[in-house]
């Protein structure tokens, strides 16, 4: 009787053996075949996309494009970690450089399924528990998309009812989709401003000068408004609090060029944050935005890898050729406010008034304005006004208002302030430049109100200006009034002026990501 007990029990020993090792063996092979990347499609604006696959994908709120799911090597994402101990498993989105789509949204995202934990391969998953408050803000977002989406893709479009104002005409890309877009940004959209630093270096900026969109947006986003939130559990993005401007006026030793005071600033001030708080490391920062106005406001996001890669960098030096890109950043407007107000200088001469065909008048500095001055200064011609120095007795102002076209050459920098100058005083901009990303155009039809002409056009200058019929021009004018209200500082924010266009160009970026919990 003992030998069959004893035999049995060997093959219960073995079998308990032998089954486990087998299905270490089977997960092993389904985790090893996913490491080639593979490629996903439709994206979220698709016809064929179910709201279940907002679950897994994303890509932007305005035309097509495909998923990429790619993983990373556990080196890679070791060496980029903000700090180096106890970051937890994290999956998120990113979007690619793709060229802009012609809806109101950036460019179609990627799915990037990283695994940050230094201490495991990148074929092992750590799991983890789940985040509720994080999954509730992705499923909300889900939501916007999918309302984004529908109304951008039926074929029977009607706008949501909207007593203040309601976007319409070519100015826009996609005007029904651009307003159901701002209808789901007011719904949702929730901005965390830490709270750590003190001024001049953070919570302040310039109000008063070529730099005043720093300075004006921070203020705004400080005195509190419906997009604020003190709990950083319910905030969809994150703002980073610092200017560059005001590190450049107390920490930067001038004539140096040496700006790694500023870099330092800015990675002691992230690090500091990233260890009080989940959110930098929960996504590399790619849910954080900065904003600068200063020239230097790129070079400075350089000081970390995150911040200038990952993160939403609201940029006026917006060049494609620097690393600017429209998909992930945001274009700022560029405002000079001699007197911290726009008293004076909103609103022009109808047609009929306009005698001037174009006006410039500025310094000679970068590449375009000396082909520009060469081509066009001291010409004799009535109907091209193009100064190096404005002539005595004669109004800066006043001779934009009376122009019908006013040139917009980039200087050193690609922004120029001259573009928003010729918006408020209702003048068709040219814009002369060269890799420039320009403001809103996710959502606003640049070529339906202005004029774009390459440096090797500078010649021809007249021969394409006179060549707009009066009929088309006047079009060009009137489509400029429209579209003033967007760029307009208001005292106060104002439903669609250019504070709230800055932070529904940074909602549209973060429709573009996804943050997953991990382990999900």
């Amino acid at each position: 009787m003992g030998t069959p007990f004893s035999s049995s029990s060997s093959c219960v020993a073995l079998a308990s053996v032998l089954l486990p090792l087998l299905l270490l063996c089977l997960l092993s092979l389904v985790l090893n075949s996913n490491q080639s990347t593979s490629l996903w499609s439709p994206s979220w604006l698709s016809p064929n996309y179910s709201d279940s696959a907002a679950d897994a994908a994303l890509a932007e709120a305005g035309a097509g494009g495909v998923v990429i799911r790619t993983k990373e090597s556990a080196a890679a994402i070791q060496a980029s970690l903000v700090s180096p101990n106890d970051i937890p498993a994290t999956r998120f989105l990113l979007p690619p450089a793709a060229a802009p789509a012609a809806a109101p949204g950036p460019e179609p995202g990627k799915d990037v399924d990283e695994l940050k934990d230094k201490a495991q391969p990148p074929s092992s998953i750590r799991v983890r528990r789940r985040n509720d408050k994080l999954e509730r803000l992705e499923s909300n977002l889900a939501r916007a998309r999918a309302a984004i989406r529908a109304v951008a893709q039926s074929p029977n479009k009607t706008f949501a009812i909207d007593k203040d104002y309601v976007p319409v005409g070519p100015v826009y890309r996609n005007p029904y989709a651009f307003h159901r877009s701002y209808l789901e940004m007011e719904k949702l959209f929730k901005v965390y401003v830490y709270e750590e630093g003190e001024p001049p270096l953070f919570h302040d900026g310039p109000c008063r000068s070529i730099y005043s969109m720093e300075g004006r947006f921070i203020h705004n986003m400080e005195m509190g408004n419906r997009f604020r939130t003190r709990d950083p559990h319910q905030a969809h993005v994150h703002f980073l609090p610092f200017s560059v401007v005001k590190m450049v006026k107390f920490i930067y030793k001038p004539k140096t060029f040496d700006i790694s005071p500023l870099e330092r600033t800015i990675v002691d001030y992230i690090r500091l944050v990233s260890s009080r708080y989940p959110f930098w490391n929960r996504s590399l920062g790619a849910d954080h935005f900065m904003l600068s106005c200063h020239d230097w406001g790129p070079h400075a996001s350089r000081s970390l890898p995150e911040l200038y890669s990952r993160s939403i960098r609201v940029l006026c030096n917006a060049n494609t050729s620097e690393g600017f890109r429209p998909e992930k950043d945001v274009s700022l407007p560029e405002i000079n406010l001699k007197t911290g107000g726009t008293a004076g200088i909103i609103g022009g001469l109808p047609v009929s008034r306009r005698s001037t065909l174009a006006f410039f008048a500025g310094g000679v500095h970068g590449p375009i304005r000396p082909v520009l001055l060469r081509h066009w200064k001291d010409r004799g011609d009535p109907e091209m006004q193009v100064y190096e120095y404005l002539p005595k007795g004669m109004d800066y102002y006043g001779m934009m208002r009376k122009s019908r076209f006013c040139l917009c050459p980039s200087g050193y920098e690609v922004a120029s302030p001259r573009v928003v100058e010729a918006i408020y005083l209702e003048c068709v901009p040219v814009i002369i430049s060269e890799n420039y990303s320009l403001p809103f155009a996710d959502v606003l039809n640049w070529r339906s109100f202005s004029v774009q002409v390459s440096l090797g056009e500078i010649p021809r200058l007249k021969e394409i200006l006179a060549g707009i019929s009066t009929r088309q021009y006047i079009r060009m004018w009137r489509r400029v009034k429209v579209v003033q209200r967007h760029f307009v500082l208001s005292s106060r924010p104002e439903r669609y002026d250019v504070f709230h266009m800055i932070l529904h160009s940074v909602w549209l970026r973060r429709l573009n990501i996804r943050v997953l919990a991990s382990g999900s």
